[in-house]
Formats: structure tokens, sequence, C-alpha cells
């Protein structure tokens, strides 16, 4: 499920990006630590590098699902788990340019762009086991992260503080057994004489 959120996540920006810089860009998603980027990562690139996996609590809900059939039998289930998945996004420019940090920006500012035109990732762009979510995936950019420390987090990587956006998606995980039940589909009445009277039972 996260690999096809990272699908996901990679054709949102392939397709909201300019079509100037979306083909010139690679997207990413290593630790961007001291050794960023790898051989396999060419730049200029957008490293998403998912830090942070956990449970919605705000979001979590014991109400059940009935899926009615029409043999008069219905398939009941639990809501799905909602998951908080949180990336942190950097700009690595194209290396031995004479401002970096100029071009860094300007890639960001971009990526920052194209995530906030959505409050929910567009169905159209959902990949793999996300395509069948029964609910939609709301994204939050630009909040405060999941990491506790900047300062820390770009210590344990081993390299040098960049300028970076927080970008969490909440999935749906159905992880419940669906419960096959039958359903009450008419009322039957019993009468009996209870001296003398006829009562309804």
């Amino acid at each position: 499920m996260i690999d096809d959120l990272d699908k996901t996540l990679a054709a949102l920006l392939r397709r909201e990006l300019a079509p100037g810089l979306s083909e010139q860009i690679q997207v990413s998603f290593e630790a961007p630590d001291d050794r960023f980027p790898p051989q396999s990562v060419t730049t200029p690139a957008i490293d998403l590098f998912l830090y942070d996996v956990r449970e919605n609590l705000e979001l979590r809900s014991n109400d059940v699902m009935l899926d009615h059939h029409a043999d008069g039998t219905a398939q009941r289930r639990r809501m799905p788990v909602r998951v908080d998945a949180s990336y942190l996004i950097t700009a690595w420019p194209r290396e031995g340019l004479a401002n970096p940090a100029e071009d860094e920006h300007r890639l960001l500012g971009e990526v920052m762009r194209a995530l906030l035109r959505y409050r929910t990732i567009p169905q159209d762009l959902l990949r793999g086991s996300l395509v069948a979510s029964d609910l939609p995936l709301p994204v939050s950019a630009l909040q405060p992260g999941r990491l506790q420390s900047l300062g820390e987090f770009w210590q344990a990587m081993g390299g040098k503080p960049k300028a970076a956006i927080n970008y969490t998606v909440t999935l749906s995980v159905d992880v419940a057994v669906p419960e096959e039940v039958r359903l009450v589909t008419e009322r039957i009445f019993h009468f009996e004489s209870v001296l003398g009277r006829r009562v309804a039972g």
C-alpha cells in the first residue's frame, strides 16, 4: 500500500508541475542523508522521504458498514483504520550550478504550488491498491510535522540542514474480515387467545 502511495505522489507531481520542469526532475524516495543523491538518482530531483507512519486517532471509528445483497444477506465490516503517512520533501538542484540555493528554492516553490492545489488526492491519480479505497485520501501540507526537531533530524542524517515541506496523506487501511449476516426482511405476527381476548405477540 505504501509503495502505491509513493507511485501516486510521483504521478501527482509529474502531472501538476510545469511540463518543462516535470520532464527534467527525478522523483526520489531515498533518505536525504550525506550520501544523497545515490547513484540511482540524478539531479535535479525532488525527494519525498517517508519518515513517519502512525494511526490517526482523531479519525478512529467504531462504526460498522453493511453491504446489502439482493438475496437478503449483507456483509458487515468495521470502518477502515485511518493512517497518516508523513513525508519530508526536499529539492536537490543540478550539481555544478553557480547559485544552487536559488534553484533549490525555485524547485521547492513549484512543488509547494502543485501540492497545495488539492485537499484530497485526485481519484484519477490513485495507483494500485489505493484505487479501491472507499474513502478519500485527505492531505495536509505546510503543517507542523511529526519530527520533534528538524535540527536533530538533519544531524542524524549526517547532512546539512535544508528547506523542506512537511506533507501528510491519510490512508484508509481495511484490516477487518467481512462477516456475512442475514437481514430481517419481514415481520411475522403470532396471535393467541388469553381469557377470551385475542392479543398480538
